[in-house]
């Protein structure tokens, strides 16, 4: 029975991001550049903006996905207010955002 439920909820994952774009697409347009294709954040980009490292799992522990959902949607600022991160909450639909915050999870070692 639990595992007719979790295809159910798959399929319905799936069926509702059928006109959103590839999560790996998505990942590569917007993040990789920083967070790099691996999410260690090892990119030139990266190292200047002490981005954190997605296969840490210390540090997925350290925010949830609704955290995630809003700093993807709403983008990062630093303490002084110099933008970290752009937003991308223009660029994602609600399926996008969500899809990307799955796939950094399964970045964690």
């Amino acid at each position: 029975m639990k595992q007719l439920a979790i295809i159910a909820a798959c399929l319905a994952i799936g069926t509702a991001s059928l006109g959103a774009a590839d999560v790996g697409a998505n990942w590569e347009k917007h993040c990789g550049s920083c967070h790099g294709k691996d999410g260690k954040g090892q990119t030139k980009a990266g190292k200047l903006a002490n981005v954190k490292d997605f296969t840490d799992p210390k540090y997925q522990e350290s925010f949830t996905d609704e955290q995630a959902i809003r700093q993807i949607k709403d983008g990062m600022k630093d303490k002084a207010g110099k933008e970290k991160m752009k937003p991308f909450g223009d660029k994602l639909t609600e399926e996008e955002t969500k899809a990307l915050v799955a796939f950094i999870r399964g970045l964690k070692k």
